[in-house]
């Protein structure tokens, strides 16, 4: 039942946070203070933002060997490159599915939908969820990632594309800094749509929502293909200038803000207190009804072309109806 909001669609749901929001830099007339407010909600709370923010000065300093170690290719540094993404992923993922799935730290507060993940179900690889999340998370994603961060690394070595520092270029630095989250967001949506097509979401992207009801590792359990696709997105730092840890902060938050935004919760909880923001309803309104919310609550997309889902019945009957005319025509 929800919490918030006096609408049929909080029916449908253990946990309905009310009506979705955008990112109101987009709205008009504009209204500065709201953006100030959504933008300090996202990096300076614990969310799907400082989350990976964090995670990336961490393997940065303790990971990342200099440029100048990447000039050719060598075990040594593409195993640490390995790690830097590898460690964040099982440990976030692992540790937010230990306490809200295996502990139940928190039982059902903030859950989305009551149910639990499946655990005998031949629908997935291994007959279980949390296996045939855990697989095509560290096997597809992690291995994509990181032979693409390798190729933009070594790239960069080599001084075949411009690298700026922070000393040099600080506001150039901080600035891309916050925008890398507005690209990872207008190449997600595009690359979404285009995985819904019929033949590519048959092929490829069914293999991601066959998680309905989801948890951490479903974020970027997807299939080998959607994954090329989707962590295509990195070599925009073979065209923008960028620092190293430019990339780390986007493969960051590429690679583990959807660990937060499937974690199935919005917040999570210690004690009776409100810890962090996870879960991300606009998506699991996407993983239920799925022709809708194709983007990011970053970038208004849907919005703009007719897809957005905010949450209420109404938006749920059109939903519907318009998925029930794509697939009759």
């Amino acid at each position: 039942m929800s919490d918030y909001v006096d609408d049929a669609e909080a029916e449908r749901w253990n946990h309905h946070p009310g009506m979705v929001s955008l990112n109101p830099l987009f709205a008009w007339p504009p209204d500065p203070m709201a953006v100030v407010r959504w933008y300090r909600g996202a990096w300076f709370q614990i969310t799907a933002v400082s989350i990976p923010f964090l995670l990336a000065v961490i393997v940065w300093w303790a990971l990342i060997p200099p440029l100048a170690a990447m000039e050719t290719f060598a075990v040594g540094w593409m195993a640490q490159v390995w790690l830097a993404n590898l460690l964040p992923q099982v440990l976030v993922a692992g540790g937010l599915h230990w306490w809200l799935y295996s502990r139940k730290g928190q039982g059902q507060v903030k859950k989305f939908d009551s149910r639990d993940l499946a655990y005998s179900n031949g629908t997935f690889t291994f007959g279980n969820q949390l296996w045939d999340n855990v697989f095509w998370t560290l096997a597809s994603a992690i291995t994509v990632a990181t032979v693409y961060q390798w190729v933009i690394f070594w790239v960069m070595a080599n001084g075949w594309v411009p690298v700026v520092t922070f000393a040099e270029n600080p506001i150039w630095c901080v600035f891309w800094l916050a925008l890398i989250p507005l690209w990872s967001g207008l190449h997600y949506y595009w690359a979404h749509r285009l995985e819904h097509h019929p033949m590519l979401y048959a092929r490829v992207h069914a293999l991601h929502h066959r998680n309905v009801n989801i948890g951490p590792w479903s974020g970027i359990s997807n299939h080998w293909y959607e994954n090329i696709l989707y962590f295509s997105g990195y070599f925009i730092h073979l065209v923008i200038p960028s620092h190293p840890f430019h990339v780390m902060f986007h493969a960051m938050f590429q690679q583990v803000s959807p660990v937060m935004s499937h974690s199935g919760f919005e917040k999570i909880m210690a004690g009776d207190t409100e810890a962090a923001k996870a879960g991300d309803f606009f998506h699991q309104l996407h993983h239920r009804y799925f022709e809708c919310n194709y983007g990011t609550s970053e970038l208004p997309f849907d919005k703009w072309f007719g897809t957005f889902h905010d949450g209420s019945a109404e938006a749920t009957t059109r939903t519907r109806t318009h998925k029930k005319q794509m697939y009759t025509r």
